[in-house]
């Protein structure tokens, strides 16, 4: 008798690389590539992003999308059909109208067309939300709908899925807490990550009112006999939204009396945030990265996704740059930063690790499949 031939199974993973110099980016593709190989070792993962796009899936604009759909030139739906698994992590944040109706179109289309070659498509652990058009809130309910599987990282997105009447197939932390913990960095105090989002004119915090606590902050932890380190955790790039130029002028400020910390990707950041007494994050994945490797973090939160996903792993420490009075936030963060609690930390990863647990098990539930070898493709499955 011949023996059928089998494959290992091959996942896409949409929106996220491990190469971004955006460590967030960085932290979804390696928490998704981590956490699909609990499932099928084997597995084949590729992953897409606006920085890598595959040439068959030309989603420069929607309506390039729904023209290949229609009249197909680079082979779009036989590229969709050859993956087993559709991972979906909409970069994290990305499922929401907050950042355009073209990106949340995009990507939604990219998912629709996925379904439609036949391959199953999981929302990974992200937010969900918010939708505040009708256009949004239909485009997020069809999605939703259509996905084999929907996974919601925090409890306030498990709510907005509901609302649009497909329940989260499970609640989870973030992915950050599937990645493998790192070698241990050098011993360092206070690790202070400060963004060059919100240093530059932006639409979520005056930025001369986060300049002002950034400055008094560093002057306050000093005074009080802390060392501090400035962190980059998106690293330079042609786009100006990078933290490296600021923590290399708020350095220059103090006369080279503070460290930088430039790292050179995410197995590099999360070494050296895993040597830190504590960290101070403006970066919502420099909060996550110090959690999931026990160390107390205190964020600096300028959007609404900071909350719920800390929230969900036993995490209230924070403060609220939209919300918080800026003339007082230094000293309060200063003593903060005084009474950060590692074992309070390294219990947030515990818990972190163990929420994932359940989505793996949404995964081998929804797609058994995946959990062994697989007939080999002859790329005609689904219509």
């Amino acid at each position: 008798m011949t023996a059928v031939p089998t494959a290992a199974p091959r996942m896409l993973v949409l929106w996220a690389e491990e190469s971004s110099p955006n460590l967030g980016v960085a932290v979804l593709a390696r928490g998704s590539r981590d956490l699909l190989r609990r499932i099928a070792p084997d597995a084949e993962i590729v992953f897409a992003n606006y920085g890598a796009r595959p040439p068959q899936v030309p989603w420069g604009r929607p309506r390039s999308l729904v023209r290949e759909r229609v009249l197909p030139r680079f082979g779009m739906q036989q590229y969709l059909r050859s993956f087993d698994l559709v991972w979906d992590t909409r970069s994290g944040d990305s499922f929401a109208d907050i950042y355009g109706v073209d990106r949340h179109l995009t990507m939604s289309l990219v998912h629709e067309f996925a379904v439609q070659a036949g391959t199953p498509v999981v929302m990974a652990p992200q937010t969900v939300g918010p939708f505040d058009t009708r256009r949004g809130r239909l485009l997020g309910r069809r999605t939703l709908h259509r996905s084999s599987a929907v996974l919601a990282r925090d409890p306030d997105s498990a709510s907005a899925a509901a609302a649009l009447d497909r329940p989260a197939d499970a609640v989870t932390a973030d992915l950050v807490f599937a990645i493998d913990q790192p070698a241990p960095g050098p011993e360092r105090d206070v690790l202070f990550n400060v963004s060059g989002l919100l240093w530059q004119e932006n639409p979520h915090v005056d930025s001369r009112s986060y300049r002002e606590v950034v400055r008094e902050t560093i002057s306050g932890l000093r005074s009080a006999g802390r060392e501090v380190t400035l962190l980059a955790h998106v690293l330079d790039s042609p786009h100006p939204d990078n933290d490296v130029p600021v923590v290399r002028e708020l350095a220059a400020e103090h006369g080279g009396e503070l460290d930088v910390v430039v790292p050179t990707g995410l197995d590099d950041v999360r070494s050296t945030i895993s040597g830190a007494s504590v960290l101070i994050g403006s970066r919502m994945h420099a909060c996550l990265n110090a959690l999931s490797v026990g160390v107390p973090a205190v964020p600096l939160a300028y959007s609404r996704k900071f909350a719920p996903l800390l929230s969900s792993v036993g995490w209230e420490v924070g403060f609220d740059l939209r919300r918080d009075d800026p003339a007082l936030l230094p000293e309060q963060i200063v003593k903060e930063v005084a009474q950060a609690d590692a074992v309070a930390a390294t219990a947030a990863a515990a818990r972190g690790r163990a929420s994932l647990d359940a989505a793996a098990d949404v995964l081998r539930a929804t797609l058994p499949g995946l959990g062994s070898p697989l007939p080999a493709r002859t790329g005609h499955r689904g219509s």
